[in-house]
């Protein structure tokens, strides 16, 4: 996200404080972050938060005569790659909508060509109220995206719809448009995450320790590098990313299925779920009780995805060992005919299940790669290089 610029534009709704932490992960993300408020989000936000935390000047006049830039809603509107307006009241979205240009924010979003998201954030009744639902539908049709606003506890101590979303589902949303020209711009990439669980009745199963991380560090750096991803979960611990498809598949036949519907459309399999390998023969219907003697659970082998599975053009395994690591992975590399497998040995440190740092091998049919420990995210970038090559020209 580097050389990246989103205008974020505050205004008057009490959840503007929430627009800080927003600015905060933008800026950790690589962008750069230019902060507009309303007077009003003045009253309940302070610019010297939004300086200190983006490192940008803050703009909240229209004729303000000490900021940099020379035509200050002109300039904002030509350096945005993104304009977000974040928390957005029901008043802003009625201006933006009928072309109302009265302060420096809305001449800012008038004036720019960039693309607009808005997350509002309201009462309940302001929110659904026809005029606010109209002008809604008027600015989705001219293109504008909308993320939230969800049902939740208001500030007036009530519960309903118009509660801000999640500062990560605004930040998913907003990194997914920046990243839309991005080395992966126009490529279908289905990333698994997460373990199986095969029930042996309905309570217990059989399962594994991954929580998903790395999986979701995957299709969080391929959304941002422009990729469309649809990612299908098994089971997981970890938050879940926001701007990519999600599909979940609890069991190791429901991931089959997931997969097989999903690469059909898609340029790149990355297979980054612990998939059991054994799944019980004859689960119970009911719960199987303590008291039962001498209890045996007959497994079965669960499909064998990658093996299954035809196509697509590039597919990406993992492998997590405990003991040798590059021998078994270039077995799974030829046996399953991938174009690489990234293996790892959980045993070692900083590689354990549910751990955000992973000490991986990358490996193809010519070489291997052997990495630092890294962030899961950072090494997610590194496995989608060896993809972007891979692919070749789009």
């Amino acid at each position: 996200m580097q050389d990246k610029h989103a205008v974020l534009g505050v205004t008057g709704s009490i959840a503007a404080y929430k627009a800080i932490d927003l600015a905060s992960k933008l800026t950790q993300a690589g962008v750069a972050v230019h902060a507009v408020l309303t007077d009003s989000a003045t009253k309940l936000v302070g610019p010297a938060s939004f300086r200190a935390i983006t490192g940008q000047p803050v703009s909240t006049d229209l004729f303000e005569l000490t900021n940099p830039f020379a035509i200050e809603h002109i300039s904002l509107a030509e350096t945005a790659d993104l304009m977000v307006v974040a928390p957005a009241t029901a008043n802003v979205i009625a201006k933006i909508a009928h072309g109302i240009a009265d302060d420096l924010l809305t001449c800012t979003v008038l004036a720019t060509r960039a693309p607009i998201l808005v997350a509002p954030a309201m009462h309940t009744a302001m929110w659904e109220n026809p005029a606010t639902q109209a002008n809604v539908e008027t600015l989705r049709a001219r293109g504008v995206t909308f993320v939230g606003p969800v049902e939740g506890r208001l500030a007036s101590g009530g519960t309903g719809a118009g509660r801000f979303a999640p500062v990560p589902d605004v930040l998913g949303e907003i990194l997914r448009i920046l990243g839309r020209t991005g080395d992966l711009a126009g490529r279908r990439i289905v990333v698994t995450a997460g373990g199986t669980r095969e029930p042996i009745d309905p309570v217990r199963f059989v399962g594994n320790r991954s929580s998903g991380r790395m999986g979701f560090a995957v299709a969080e750096a391929a959304r941002d590098r422009g990729a469309d991803v649809q990612l299908i979960c098994g089971a997981t611990t970890a938050p879940r990313p926001s701007g990519v498809t999600i599909v979940d598949a609890p069991t190791a036949s429901d991931m089959l299925d997931a997969v097989r519907a999903a690469v059909e459309s898609s340029d790149v399999l990355i297979m980054a779920a612990a998939v059991a390998d054994f799944t019980p023969t004859s689960p119970a219907n009911d719960k199987i009780k303590k008291s039962t003697a001498d209890l045996s659970i007959e497994l079965e082998r669960t499909a064998d995805i990658l093996g299954t599975i035809e196509g697509p053009s590039v597919r990406v395994g993992f492998a997590a060992e405990t003991e040798d690591v590059a021998g078994p992975a270039r077995g799974k590399l030829e046996s399953k005919q991938l174009d690489l497998i990234v293996a790892n040995r959980i045993a070692q440190d900083g590689s354990p299940f549910d751990a955000d740092t992973n000490r991986a091998v990358l490996i193809d049919a010519g070489s291997e790669d052997a990495l630092p420990l890294l962030p899961k995210r950072a090494l997610a970038d590194r496995i989608l290089d060896r993809v972007v090559g891979l692919l070749g020209p789009a």
